[in-house]
């Protein structure tokens, strides 16, 4: 087991290098980065659109914008710019917005505010991991039931309901269905007089943060997100149960007289389990970017909302530092994954 997770480690190498090249070419390009200095109230005057230019390495080719990325610009120096006083060293050049590279955990500075990606992200991820995984746990407590009641009952009226509401569930935009919680449990709900929850944010500025105030803000959000989930990992349990309720170790299992509950829960669910942990490592990792669409219909200060903000304003140095971290934890939880098989299925091994 230890060579196999050393040797899946080294091979992650060369992938995230892969990936991070890829995904730096691709974001460069999607916009003018300069937009994103003055707010985009005005365009920038040309000479300072020139300096700006030339402090931010953005005139250089971009082989070696990357290797100022990866590997930090503490090596290198940008002659003095005629417009440029603030910026000058003491040996007559400058060197702007020095940093160690990502390779050493440094993603460089905000075009639009100045601040440390690192600083930003960190801000923002517990946030995330609150809400994500609040509706992790919902999603897979909630699919277990219903999936192993269905394939338990298998046509009965409960699992009739369930195939039908399921269809529906995963037919459903997130957009629609966030904003039909919302115009219901918050809109008509308040119309009719009734405790009605609320829209955006984390607490109400006039009651304050606190932890009553954090739940409650957070069950639209999380609904929205449980909904179309259960609705597909409920179908993946059912199906997984009712293979595998039919294989002979089960029959024999019950023929020795074994209680039902040890039958469904000690021998079935634990193989069925397989492709659910599959699901499930490849999902967590992407907890850490948050739900895009959620977390900013409900105003959810959050990684989800930090990356559409920063990507209307091309801010680059953000979206890498998101997506890059998003990377490693796919690599992370992919191994994790294929750890956990071992432990769930014996015939499973990768001496």
């Amino acid at each position: 087991m230890g060579r196999y997770i050393v040797r899946r480690l080294l091979q992650a190498i060369p992938l995230l290098f892969i990936i991070s090249l890829i995904v730096f070419v691709l974001t460069s390009e999607m916009g003018d980065p300069l937009s994103a200095f003055g707010g985009g109230r005005k365009p920038l005057r040309s000479e300072d659109r020139e300096r700006l230019t030339r402090q931010l390495g953005l005139d250089k080719p971009m082989y070696i914008q990357y290797v100022i990325w990866l590997a930090g610009n503490d090596w290198m120096t940008v002659d003095l710019d005629a417009n440029g006083k603030p910026d000058v060293g003491e040996d007559g050049q400058f060197v702007y917005g020095t940093r160690k590279g990502a390779l050493r955990g440094d993603f460089g500075t905000s075009f639009a505010t100045r601040q440390p990606v690192m600083d930003m992200i960190v801000e923002r991820m517990p946030n995330t991991l609150l809400l994500m995984l609040t509706s992790e746990v919902v999603i897979i407590v909630v699919s277990l039931v219903i999936g192993l009641i269905s394939a338990l009952k298998q046509y009965s009226i409960f699992d009739h309901t369930v195939t039908a509401s399921s269809f529906i569930g995963l037919s459903m935009p997130i957009p629609l269905l966030a904003l039909g919680l919302i115009y219901v449990f918050a809109v008509y709900f308040k119309r009719w007089g009734l405790p009605y929850f609320p829209t955006g944010g984390m607490f109400d500025p006039e009651a304050g943060p606190g932890w009553q105030q954090t739940l409650w803000h957070m069950v639209l959000p999380v609904t929205a997100i449980s909904v179309i989930s259960i609705a597909g990992y409920s179908r993946f349990i059912r199906a997984s149960m009712l293979e595998v309720i039919q294989q002979d170790y089960i029959r024999t299992a019950r023929a020795k007289g074994l209680a039902e509950r040890r039958v469904v829960f000690i021998h079935a669910l634990k193989n069925a389990a397989l492709p659910i942990v599959t699901i499930i490592g490849l999902e967590l990792p992407f907890l850490l970017a948050g739900a895009v669409v959620t977390e900013t219909i409900f105003a959810w200060p959050g990684m989800g909302r930090l990356f559409y903000d920063h990507t209307t304003r091309s801010d680059f140095p953000v979206l890498m530092g998101i997506m890059i971290i998003i990377s490693v934890a796919v690599v992370v939880f992919q191994l994790i994954t294929d750890v956990a098989y071992t432990f769930l299925d014996p015939r499973i091994r990768y001496d």
